[in-house]
């Protein structure tokens, strides 16, 4: 039976959006400003990625699982917030994402950086109210987020990537800023779903070698896209592999993470179809 990606990547997109629409503060109450610019951002024309696979996650694990839509809108929130911040002039200074104004170009920077701040605490307000089946805990969700939002997670990837000079580039750093920077939120994402689910210890480590796998497959193809046969940003993967290496290298991950997904026993084909929808990006 053949997998409608595009209509379940649909479905749990509306999904999503109601729930985040709920988790938010409606503009109309203050500060308003602050509320609007948090919206903006979030409701911007994002796929929905992270928090899809989340929900893809638990349903491998338990198909009438309930529980997994905290998860799914706190790491949606806490990735709006670090694409606020990845915006800003002391960072990547972008003027747009998405085809819109940056969030700090519409609203000015101090009111940004505010936003990200918001949206961050609300990411955890939100993973506090989730309701994890047995054997796990609202505190192990709580240090899932924490751990990808920090300094082992996307901060740390970011100061290393623009700590990093393009001449001082190896294959290693590579991947710590892949893995840090991208891939721990997607590991946390299907993590969190897992958990809420109740996974057991065996499919928890397969879901998150998936997850890392993906993460890391998921940097590269943007770096093939953003980069194409020019080489991109000089910092890009592609001044060590190449385009056609750094292609090899996602083709071999997003085998690793099928594999890894072949040990589990539910119904894997959501995270299947969205592993393989990533990797294609590059062709």
């Amino acid at each position: 039976m053949m997998f409608d990606l595009k209509t379940y990547m649909q479905q749990k997109r509306q999904l999503v959006d109601r729930a985040l629409n709920d988790a938010l503060p409606a503009e109309s109450i203050s500060p308003t400003g602050l509320h609007e610019a948090m919206r903006y951002s979030v409701f911007s024309g994002g796929k929905r990625l992270r928090p899809i696979l989340c929900l893809a996650a638990a349903e491998a694990i338990d198909p009438e699982c309930q529980g997994a839509i905290e998860p799914a809108v706190a790491i949606e929130l806490l990735h709006s917030y670090t694409l606020i911040h990845d915006d800003l002039p002391c960072m990547d200074d972008d003027d747009t994402r998405r085809g819109k104004p940056t969030n700090h170009i519409v609203f000015g920077e101090a009111n940004a950086v505010l936003a990200g701040d918001a949206l961050q605490a609300l990411a955890f307000g939100v993973i506090a109210g989730a309701s994890p089946a047995q054997p796990y805990e609202v505190r192990q969700l709580l240090d899932e987020l924490a751990t990808a939002a920090g300094s082992r997670g996307v901060v740390g990837g970011q100061v290393e990537d623009m700590a990093c000079a393009p001449e001082d580039l190896t294959p290693e750093k590579i991947e710590f800023i892949h893995r840090h920077k991208t891939a721990e939120l997607f590991r946390a994402a299907v993590r969190m779903g897992a958990m809420v689910a109740g996974a057991s210890t065996s499919d928890l480590s397969d879901l998150t070698e998936f997850a890392t796998r993906i993460g890391m497959v998921f940097q590269l193809v943007d770096d093939i896209l953003d980069g194409g046969e020019e080489g991109g940003d000089e910092r890009s993967c592609l001044r060590i592999f190449g385009v056609d290496g750094a292609k090899r290298r996602a083709e071999e991950m997003t085998q690793e993470a099928h594999d890894a997904l072949a040990r589990l026993r539910g119904n894997t084909m959501p995270l299947e179809a969205l592993a393989r929808q990533m990797a294609v990006r590059s062709h």
